[in-house]
């Protein structure tokens, strides 16, 4: 009688006794010798003892069978030294050993190894089946229980069910055809930890057992699907303390695998007593886990997008409050042109604009400005600013103290990285006298009607950056014909295909060429030649532009 040394494409070597009854090897879980190797057939090759000597045939299978190197046609006799080559795997033929003195040789020796095997290739597998297979009267207990169990779990997952029913229904499906003492879900987490998502036992008992960093590797991040047939023999396991403690002998787990990559996984332990898993459980437990992930997938997808609309929802109304607190109309100002408009980047803009009349309208109050960041946080910020300048300007201050007033009260109460750049004008309506405050922002452009354009420039620090900051206002005059352009670095910073940001000189220069166009018309040979430098790239920050025109 022989031994037979099992090199496996896959996992670590191990013997196999071959006693006196013929020996069917393959892949399939009903042979005598299952080896994992997806490129071997089902049921590959058969050894068997004809007049007192040992042959091995090959079973029509698709890679052939090699003797020593050599492929076989028919049966041919083997003998102490031979080499079987069955796809990937190599057999040994070794001289006979003694007996063990263990009741179940063959268990104890399949038991010293461990089985890990792609998920993927696992499920490409099964839906392969060999010609030989097909000569069978009837279908495989492993066919018929997946059919059975996918069915079963598509028809209970139809309905509408929320994450933890789900899980629970997984593994309750787990351990009705596979029968584990205790089995657990692991998920994992956005910032990539893993969690117990949920957890089974028949013994009444919450454990950690199931949670080892080897399965957490191997399973989850490589995504392989593991049959541990010895927990005790496996070094993978030697530093897995709780696992050894709490007697657990066998492990099958799978990965929650889609398309889009590892979701986590289902793991299942057993006590010796109890049973041992086989490779046909594996494979199960694989088709089982590919149906969870699908579905675990859909509902986090459905979770996501329910999420999406209720932020779509409070953008929304964000928006119309914003719109809102905007000028619904811009005043009537007699021999003066006005224009005004927002575009935001995100659905709510962190940029505002405000056009008042005071002093028994003798006066055009105008400031525009960008607060830091983008989104409802920014807008919340505009409102804020709207409202603490809102009463320094009906009030009468001149430019420099309402900035003053604003940036104390908008430090005092907003976070340290929260500021905000404005630029505030007074316009005297009889003498085109402009007295303006410029608080860190863009330089705004006073066009003149012969093209010379003026820069005008910071005259203090942004709003809200430090609490007691000086700021200065400064005068000039707009004359007939002469355009004042008020704008946010949105537009400035804009950028094309290349990156190159449009730049305060590209403005400049429509601003020149359109300078005797009435406002309405500026505004948008600004928002046209913008749209061509920007050649289709999405503009990342709101752009604002606020015009006045002195009249002829």
């Amino acid at each position: 009688m022989f031994r037979l040394r099992v090199t496996p494409a896959h996992g670590e070597p191990f013997e196999h006794p071959l006693g006196s009854s013929p020996l069917v090897v393959g892949r399939a879980s009903e042979c005598g010798l299952v080896i994992a190797d997806r490129f071997l057939s089902r049921r590959h090759a058969r050894l068997f003892l004809e007049h007192g000597a040992w042959l091995v045939e090959d079973l029509g299978s698709r890679n052939g069978t090699l003797l020593n190197g050599r492929r076989i046609e028919r049966a041919e006799k083997i003998k102490e030294g031979d080499q079987l080559q069955l796809s990937g795997s190599v057999i040994a033929v070794l001289p006979e050993t003694p007996t063990r003195s263990e009741p179940d040789s063959a268990l104890s020796e399949l038991s010293e190894h461990t089985i890990f095997r792609r998920a993927s290739d696992l499920m490409d597998s099964q839906a392969e089946q060999d010609d030989t297979e097909s000569d069978m009267p009837q279908p495989s207990r492993r066919y018929t229980d997946r059919l059975r169990m996918l069915n079963d779990v598509h028809q209970a997952l139809a309905r509408s069910i929320e994450l933890d029913d789900l899980l629970d229904l997984i593994l309750g499906r787990a351990f009705e055809h596979l029968q584990p003492e205790e089995g657990v879900i692991y998920l994992k987490s956005p910032d990539a930890s893993y969690y117990r998502a949920a957890f089974r036992s028949l013994r009444d008992e919450s454990s950690d057992y199931l949670y080892s960093s080897t399965l957490i590797t191997e399973v989850i991040e490589k995504g392989l699907a593991a049959l541990v047939l010895d927990v005790e023999s496996d070094e993978r396991f030697s530093a897995a303390k709780s696992i050894l403690a709490s007697g657990v002998r066998s492990l099958v787990a799978a990965p929650l695998l889609d398309s889009e990559g590892s979701l986590g996984m289902i793991a299942l332990n057993s006590r010796v007593h109890r049973r041992q898993f086989s490779e046909e459980d594996m494979e199960l437990l694989v088709s089982l886990a590919s149906v969870a992930a699908l579905r675990i997938r859909n509902l986090r997808l459905a979770v996501e997008a329910a999420e999406r609309r209720r932020l779509e929802e409070e953008m929304r109304l964000a928006r119309q409050i914003q719109v809102a607190l905007l000028p619904d109309r811009l005043p009537d100002l007699p021999g003066y042109g006005l224009h005004a408009g927002n575009i935001p980047s995100l659905g709510v803009s962190g940029d505002y604009y405000e056009v008042v009349e005071r002093n028994n309208e003798t006066e055009c109050v105008m400031m525009i400005a960008d607060v830091s960041g983008k989104g409802i946080a920014a807008s919340l910020l505009t409102a804020s600013l709207e409202a603490l300048a809102a009463g320094p300007i009906e009030v009468g201050h001149p430019p420099e103290r309402v900035c003053q007033l604003v940036s104390r009260r908008l430090f005092r109460r907003t976070p340290a990285a929260k500021y905000a750049t404005a630029f505030m004008v007074v316009l005297e309506h009889a003498t085109g006298k402009l007295t303006y405050c410029n608080a860190g922002h863009n330089p705004s452009l006073l066009v003149r009607a012969s093209g010379e354009i003026e820069l005008l420039g910071p005259t203090g620090l942004p709003l809200g950056l430090v609490e007691e900051a000086p700021y200065a206002s400064l005068v000039t005059e707009l004359r007939p014909g002469d355009n004042l352009v008020l704008y946010t670095d949105g537009i400035t910073e804009a950028l094309d295909p290349h990156e190159e940001e449009y730049g305060s000189e590209r403005l400049q220069e429509v601003c020149k060429r359109n300078r005797g166009e009435a406002p309405a018309v500026l505004f948008e040979a600004i928002e046209s030649d913008l749209e061509e430098f920007a050649q289709g790239q999405p503009f990342h920050d709101d752009r604002t532009l606020l015009l006045l025109q002195r009249l002829g």
